[in-house]
């Protein structure tokens, strides 16, 4: 079954907590602190496994979660940072943040990696707050808590050619014809409901060509599942455009389908396209053949005719494909992701803001303060007294002050509730 959409849920681990420790051996009575570093939590990382093709296995689990560090030990040990998460996705996987829609990466080749969220920093233990006036300090910090995100996943696939055109052209049948692929064929419309990968072979030369399902009017709008077929069109170099003999108005056809494709992208009509006319096995075909020639060339363009029942004249398409192919520019990525190659978190960690909640209820959001109060061991003065210097370096005390609060007012920052003091 070909699953080519899903939205998952990551969360990275927390950094493991600092320790306050002090060394207690015998004939050294002032130790010293010796506290150590909490480990750095796992992130969350998207990899590309070219054996996949499909994005079934998340229909199965939607929820990811890396591992946190572990907690500072004394003697200044460093905790162990935590292994990252690897999460494996097929080639061509484009990565959006489900909430903004922002395209985060574009994973396409073997290896492409992409952190989608980073682990949390690991606490510093109290060894790292020592100072020359500050010879015991009793201060740490808790782990920088993991980040979390709801993600959207889509798969374009990657082929170097996509067979499109009206339902019941014959595009299965030809896909079966020159290449390895077997996909299900009937006599009837809409007999392919998932695009199918196929390669045909000349010589040493080999091409990856997608039999894209077909497309009707509004296939732009997401008519027919247009969205999740069209979606796929937009990797390949090359159309192989096919027509109906058997249709009443292959032209008609042609045309709906050329505004289908630009209308969905713009860049999509303008993709290098062999037009073929198939089924030249039916009477009825082969005697509209000329005229749809004729009007053909009046446009520019040489059709060719194939029967892909027979296949009369499929070798000579193929040997087409391959030269048309050849003649085209190097392909270049998605200019929608290209200049996000990899995650990068937008925010300014500096940036705070201030909303009165009530009457003495004031709250205070904003990344860098946010962390800091989780990171904080409120149990420990000189803690209290460190993120309080935190707040008069950032600005965020006298921003307060000029909204108004007062002693004994209630402050909330992050999951913290504090008691505004003097």
């Amino acid at each position: 079954m070909m699953i080519d959409e899903a939205k998952i849920f990551v969360r990275s681990g927390d950094g493991g907590d600092g320790l306050i420790h002090f060394r207690r051996e015998k004939y050294v009575p002032r130790g010293g602190p010796a506290g150590g570093d909490g480990g750095h939590g796992g992130s969350v990382v998207l990899v590309v496994n070219p054996k996949l093709s499909t994005l079934l296995s998340f229909q199965q689990r939607t929820h990811f979660k890396a591992d946190s560090g572990s907690r500072g030990g004394s003697n200044n040990k460093t905790g162990a940072t935590a292994d990252d998460l690897i999460i494996e996705v097929p080639p061509g996987t484009l990565v959006r943040d489900a909430e903004t829609d922002a395209l985060l990466g574009d994973l396409v080749t073997a290896d492409d990696r992409l952190v989608v969220v980073k682990g949390g920093r690991g606490g510093r233990g109290n060894a790292r707050f020592k100072s020359a006036s500050r010879q015991a300090p009793r201060v740490a910090e808790r782990g920088e808590p993991g980040e979390e995100r709801w993600l959207k996943l889509e798969l374009k696939l990657i082929a170097d050619v996509g067979l499109v055109g009206v339902p019941n052209a014959g595009k299965s049948t030809l896909l079966s014809v020159i290449s390895n692929a077997r996909p299900k064929i009937a006599p009837y419309p809409f007999t392919t409901l998932e695009p199918n990968l196929g390669v045909i072979t000349v010589g040493d030369r080999d091409l990856v060509v997608a039999d894209i399902p077909g497309l009707i009017e509004g296939a732009h709008m997401g008519v027919g599942l247009g969205h999740a077929f069209l979606r796929h069109v937009q990797r390949t170099r090359l159309l192989v455009h096919l027509l109906n003999g058997e249709s009443p108005d292959p032209l008609a056809d042609y045309n709906q389908i050329m505004v289908e494709l630009s209308l969905y992208d713009e860049q999509l009509g303008e993709k290098p396209q062999i037009i073929v006319y198939n089924k030249m096995d039916l009477p009825d075909a082969e005697a509209r053949w000329e005229q749809v020639r004729a009007d053909m060339k009046k446009r520019g363009i040489t059709p060719l005719a194939i029967s892909a029942a027979t296949q009369q004249g499929v070798q000579t398409l193929v040997n087409e494909i391959f030269r048309v192919y050849d003649t085209l520019p190097v392909a270049e990525p998605l200019s929608e992701a290209a200049e996000i190659p990899v995650y990068d978190m937008p925010e300014d960690d500096f940036v705070f803001e201030i909303k009165r909640e009530g009457q003495g209820v004031y709250r205070v959001t904003g990344k860098r303060i946010e962390r800091a109060a989780a990171m904080t061991y409120w149990d420990y003065d000189e803690a209290v007294a460190r993120f309080q210097s935190i707040l008069e370096t950032l600005g965020i005390t006298k921003a307060l002050e000029e909204a108004g609060v007062e002693v004994g007012d209630t402050v909330f920052i992050g999951d913290y509730e504090l008691e505004w003091a003097n």
